[in-house]
Parts: structure tokens; sequence; C-alpha cells
């Protein structure tokens, strides 16, 4: 009963997800395609990941403890800050200590999630940044 709940309540929010990609409008983009097929097809494949709960839920689903729903809102708290911060702190420095505290969430010792949240930042600025050319929120130092 709680994968179809599950699947139902997420079919409605990818159908809304499409819903709202439709209303996008082309601004000065010159793209054939046009602004709404990515998400689009993002909702699409949402829609379709939905059907396989529905029509073949588990038998009988195991809940998380209470402790794990604790660990999850923990990090659905770190992640809402991550996209608060992102403007005032800039794209590496909110990204660093977004994945700094999801590694060490993850078992990561606290160094080596120092270390992985230092990488994950530089590495991601690097490519779509300096390679790719994409703009990012920028931060108090101008990256």
């Amino acid at each position: 009963m709680s994968d179809r709940l599950l699947g139902g309540v997420v079919l409605l929010l990818a159908l809304a997800f499409v819903v709202g990609a439709t209303q996008i409008k082309a601004a000065l983009i010159f793209d054939p395609l046009g602004p709404q097929t990515f998400p689009i097809v993002v909702g699409a494949m949402l829609a379709l990941a939905c059907l396989y709960p529905i029509l073949r839920p588990d038998p009988d689903p195991q809940w998380p403890t209470l402790r794990r729903l604790g660990d999850i809102a923990l990090v659905l708290v770190i992640l809402v800050a991550y996209a608060q911060l992102l403007r005032p702190l800039g794209f590496v420095l909110a990204t660093f200590l977004a994945s700094g505290l999801l590694s060490w969430r993850l078992g990561a010792r606290p160094l080596v999630a120092i270390a992985a949240g230092a990488g994950i930042a530089v590495g991601i600025y690097a490519v779509f940044h300096l390679i790719l050319g994409l703009s990012l929120a920028r931060g108090p130092w101008g990256f």
C-alpha cells in the first residue's frame, strides 16, 4: 500500500512538473527545441519511474527506523540550506560545505569528509565553469 501511495504522489508531482515546464517562456533563446524540452523529459522519466512501485509494490515494505528518519531529515535540511546559501556564499564554498557534511553523514571520517568536500567543490567548479563555461553563483571571493 505504501509503495502505491508514494508512487501515486510522485506521479502527481511529475505531472505537475511537466505542466509547469510547458509554461516556460522562450525569451532570447534560439534553441530549436526550446527551454521546455529538458524539464519535460525529466518529468516524463520521473512519471515512468513511478509506474513500477504502483504496478509492482513491495509486498512487505520495511520502514526506516526513527534514527534513519532523523538522518534523512538532516540531509534534507543540508540540501535546503545549500540552496539558500548558494548566492551569499557562492558555488564553491556552499558546495564544499554541503558535500563535506553529506560525506560525513555517509560515514566518512571528518578529515576525509573535508577533503571530499573540497575535491567535489573544486572538481565541479572546474568542469562546469572553467571547461564548459557555465556561470555559477559567485561568492564573496568572486568565484
